[in-house]
């Protein structure tokens, strides 16, 4: 990824925007201007981008701002602020479990995105954590679901970034899930699950289908409630909602699971129905200190009837 040539603006990253391969000439044969191709490409913000080339905020890879005349070159990058939506706040703490001169460990809560995406960019762990405590370097080591709570691990400066990150994507995380779901009495747990996985892109709930498994989820039932049953989960791999495939699998969706089997609108401000689904504690050793970290979510799941 190129390093951006603006700095980070109230702990949002700028957006990097990619001219295409061929990008075309106007009806007296001169190549399009940036601004025309960013007005065609974004015509709702059409005003906005006029605005900011106006007010020197769009830049090139340089950090040298484009003007109205500049000309667009293939495949050249130029850089902007997006203009943060409106969002609503996520009524529920976003607690700290540890901080050190390298991570910061926190306790995420439903509905919270991890990091910006789509509709959910100033309400983000890492862009409400960057603000809260001036850390522009911040960086998720892992992610979490927005629907998801629980532990999740940042990086607090660049140097440390990928040793943690690494950390993840080698798997040698001891993750714990907790959830809740619907009892099961023709299934003997504990037991492991294991299917092949997959996700297409723009499609917006993953898949099993036919072939080696590239997913594995170790799943025990530790409590009843009523109809309901509180599972322990290990997954030893990481798949797109694979927790939440394997339980719907079984017979046993998650409760307040959107998604699975079928999936359904929920507005963006209703809270009433969380995905009962914890990440509630993650166990590694420390690639540069080497001591032995566990975390533990300080966060309890309730059934519907509570």
């Amino acid at each position: 990824m190129p390093t951006a040539p603006l700095p980070l603006r109230d702990g949002l990253d700028p957006t990097r925007v990619r001219m295409p391969d061929t990008v075309g000439q106007t009806a007296t044969g001169t190549g399009i201007t940036v601004l025309e191709y960013l007005r065609a490409r974004f015509p709702r913000d059409a005003a906005r981008l006029t605005e900011k080339v106006a007010g020197g905020e769009i830049v090139d890879a340089a950090g040298v701002p484009i003007d109205s005349a500049t000309i667009a070159r293939p495949r050249a990058d130029i850089y902007l602020y997006r203009d943060p939506p409106v969002e609503p706040t996520v009524p529920f703490s976003l607690d700290v479990l540890h901080r050190d001169e390298n991570i910061l460990v926190v306790d995420k809560p439903h509905f919270l995105a991890t990091t910006p995406r789509g509709a959910y960019i100033a309400r983000s762990a890492l862009v409400l954590l960057r603000r809260r405590f001036d850390l522009p370097e911040l960086s998720p080591a892992h992610r979490l679901d927005r629907l998801t709570a629980g532990v999740l691990v940042f990086t607090v400066r660049a140097q440390a970034r990928r040793p943690y990150q690494e950390l993840f994507a080698q798997r040698t995380i001891v993750k714990r899930y907790d959830a809740i779901a619907p009892l099961a009495p023709d299934v003997d747990f504990p037991l492991t699950v294991r299917s092949r996985i997959i996700k297409e892109r723009g499609v917006l709930q993953a898949r099993e289908v036919p072939g080696e498994p590239n997913a594995e989820t170790r799943i025990e039932l530790v409590d009843t409630v009523g109809p309901y049953g509180r599972y322990r989960l290990h997954p030893h791999t990481g798949k797109t909602h694979q927790l939440r495939i394997h339980l719907c699998s079984l017979g046993i969706p998650i409760v307040g699971d959107n998604f699975y089997p079928s999936f359904r609108e929920v507005a963006d401000d209703d809270y009433s129905d969380p995905l009962r689904l914890l990440a509630s504690s993650i166990e590694f050793r420390d690639p540069l200190s080497g001591v032995m970290r566990t975390f533990q979510s300080n966060r309890t799941l309730h059934p519907p009837s509570e």
